[in-house]
């Protein structure tokens, strides 16, 4: 029996077409198409573009890709960081582009972590204290919620301390004093704005039990929407160009596990590689101009880059995440158009050969610095891919590729192998994904070096 459930990761820096992948799956997705999507890691940084048919665009950061399609809910898992404020923009950006009930198809698991103007000016202020030695941030104050939560867990505000106005402009203020401490003074608003404004985002928003999510994977379909990339993991990215976050399948099989279902996972890969700022980038090329519109340099992000398929990096990433049951290849008419576009095999790293990077156990950041300082030394060793995209990485990362993208719309997407209308294919692969894995629960952890994460 195939699994009704899947997983979508990115796995190399983000931006490679999550966004789109899950809206196919919601709009179209072959025999089944899901009915909820499901947030499991990052917060209000996410940026996954999706356009549709009569070309209307949003960018999605907190709820999932899927909501243009009618009906198709989203659930934010007690993995992600929960910015209310965000959410409200976001709401009325999705409103303006003809989906009027988004927030009405939330639901909103009350042990999140929320992200605050507080977490997010501290955010600003650190990465700006580091000068030249920017490691690379949104500016949307991700990580400090995990920051804060590690030091001081009993007072760190979660989306179900908005029901208890008194008890979250208590947090609130303990919250600001200490960043403030921390950082120096917080260009934030007052906290009893931000307590008023968190009340209505309880009062509009659907607040659940942990309990809720296993009843909701048995109602439909479920899709799993990663943020990020796998090669910016909190764990395994090539640190400290990192996020605070686990980009893998990780989190979301632990909360399949919970609830005693596994799923297909689905790992999401372009044509060639792509970074937003700072830290290693192998393979980029200068030289390459590809069109990105919905990707640009950012103030806090930093400048966008592009560079050739790595598929070194790529299948350390897969190493590092446990393995895909499939792969989908987007940004396929780019490629089209471009035959400049090559293929990474290997590395030249002070005159070795290099074609496989070793993936060591979560936790060891100064393994994972060394690393870094491995390949800011590489050099790429590239070939060409020749006119059959698919075969090509299918070949050098040793998955199936099972789903092919030639555009941003869930039109442009095509199935790969032979299928009739009256025996549609199970997608992705038939029995995948169906085999139980060992799911690792995130807990708290003392990091290497002194330093801990969530």
């Amino acid at each position: 029996m195939t699994n009704r459930h899947y997983i979508v990761v990115d796995l190399g820096f983000g931006d490679a077409g999550k966004g789109t992948v899950v809206d196919w799956l919601c709009s179209r997705g072959g025999a089944e198409p899901a009915t909820t999507v499901v947030r499991f890691n990052g917060g209000a940084q996410a940026g996954h573009n999706v356009v549709t048919a009569d070309g209307r665009h949003h960018n999605f950061a907190q709820f999932g890709s899927g909501t243009f399609t009618p009906g198709v809910r989203t659930h934010l898992s007690r993995f992600m960081l929960v910015d209310p404020l965000a959410l409200a923009a976001e709401a009325a950006h999705l409103a303006s582009a003809g989906v009027p009930d988004a927030l009405g198809r939330l639901t909103v698991d009350a042990g999140a972590l929320l992200t605050t103007p507080y977490h997010a000016a501290a955010n600003r202020a650190r990465e700006l204290a580091r000068g030249r030695r920017r490691h690379g941030s949104c500016g949307m104050g991700i990580g400090e919620p995990a920051r804060y939560a590690l030091d001081h867990p009993a007072d760190a505000p979660l989306a179900g301390d908005c029901l208890d106005p008194p008890a979250l402009v208590r947090k609130l203020g303990t919250l600001r004093d200490r960043l403030a401490i921390q950082v120096g003074t917080l260009d934030a608003p007052p906290v009893a704005d931000v307590g008023r404004a968190y009340r209505a985002f309880a009062d509009r928003v659907a607040l659940t039990d942990r309990a809720f999510l296993g009843r909701l994977l048995r109602e439909g379909p479920v899709v799993f929407e990663g943020a990020q990339g796998v090669l910016l993991d909190e764990w395994h990215g090539f640190h400290p160009y990192t996020t605070w976050s686990t980009t893998t399948f990780a989190n979301a099989e632990t909360l399949l596990a919970e609830a005693g279902l596994t799923a297909t996972r689905i790992g999401v890969v372009r044509c060639y590689q792509t970074r937003h700022g700072p830290g290693p980038f192998v393979t980029e090329d200068r030289s390459l101009e590809l069109p990105e519109p919905h990707n640009a340099a950012g103030a806090w992000q930093g400048e966008f880059r592009a560079g050739h398929f790595d598929a070194v990096a790529l299948r350390y990433a897969l190493e590092a995440a446990g393995g895909a049951d499939a792969l989908a290849v987007t940004h396929l008419d780019t490629a089209a158009c471009h035959p400049e576009l090559r293929i990474c095999r290997g590395y030249d790293i002070d005159g070795e050969k290099v074609t496989r990077l070793d993936v060591r156990p979560a936790g060891d950041l100064a393994a994972q610095e060394a690393l870094t300082r491995r390949l800011l030394r590489a050099r790429p060793v590239c070939d060409g891919a020749g006119g059959d995209w698919p075969s090509a990485v299918a070949e050098a990362l040793g998955v199936p590729v099972a789903l092919a993208s030639h555009g941003p719309r869930a039109l442009d997407k095509r199935i790969l192998g032979v299928a009739t209308a009256a025996n549609p294919p199970a997608w992705p692969l038939s029995g995948a994904g169906t085999t139980p894995r060992r799911a690792t629960p995130r807990r708290w952890q003392r990091r290497s070096g002194g330093r801990r994460r969530w």
